[in-house]
């Protein structure tokens, strides 16, 4: 098991070592496990990519995330320019359905509201929406309503996590309740915890997945 120092040092290696992050300062702090990140940077996909990289580094088991986002008075821009924005980027994302979303920016805050058919097609979207400049957090508030009437089957979650070669399906067990999908068991890091949380979500039919996954290392 690592001490705090050393996977204080690893998580502070791993956003240095991203190429967008070599001049961002991230403050780093660690106790068993949890990890906070703190520091300042000029856009809210910089701070997902601080993110992103401490969840990929293994003993991190939470994180707490204090970054903050100053774009500079060169980018300042109000809530109906970035609306603007957002909704250019839906436009153009074939991913995205056009009817049952609504899109609320607040003080640089995107809200995103409605109905869609798969969890990918709201991942796409926020994606889409992290780089537009302005944006200073996404909430999704849209929720999951499949047209698919196909029953969800355990042993294709099952076979979708035996594929993944980052998890050790073996030590994951997969619950079904008509759409809602459990995940129990042991994984490796948080970004295994969070990859099988995507590929459950990838199963027809599903519209809930509760991730009880416990990480060791």
């Amino acid at each position: 098991m690592k001490s705090n120092s050393e996977l204080q040092q690893d998580v502070e290696e791993a956003i240095r070592w991203e190429p967008a992050m070599h001049d961002s300062e991230i403050g780093v702090t660690v106790e068993d496990g949890v990890v906070t990140l703190s520091g300042t940077v000029n856009s809210y996909c910089k701070k997902l990519n601080a993110e992103n990289a401490a969840k990929k580094v293994m003993g991190v088991k939470a994180i707490i995330e204090e970054i903050t986002i100053d774009y500079g008075t060169s980018f300042v821009r109000n809530d109906t320019e970035i609306a603007t924005d957002v909704s250019n980027t839906w436009k153009n994302n074939r991913d995205v359905p056009k009817n049952n979303l609504k899109v609320i920016v607040e003080d640089g805050w995107v809200r995103l509201e409605g109905d869609i058919d798969w969890k990918y097609q709201e991942d796409s979207f926020r994606d889409s929406i992290n780089r537009v400049i302005g944006v200073k957090g996404v909430i999704s508030l849209i929720k999951i309503k499949p047209t698919s009437t196909k029953v969800l089957e355990k042993t294709e979650v099952e076979n979708a996590l035996r594929r993944n070669w980052a998890i050790n399906s073996k030590d994951v067990v997969v619950q079904v309740n008509r759409n809602m999908l459990k995940l129990t068991g042991l994984v490796n890091s948080l970004y295994q915890k969070e990859d099988a949380t995507r590929l459950a979500w990838n199963a027809p039919g599903v519209i809930f997945v509760k991730n009880d996954l416990e990480i060791i290392y």
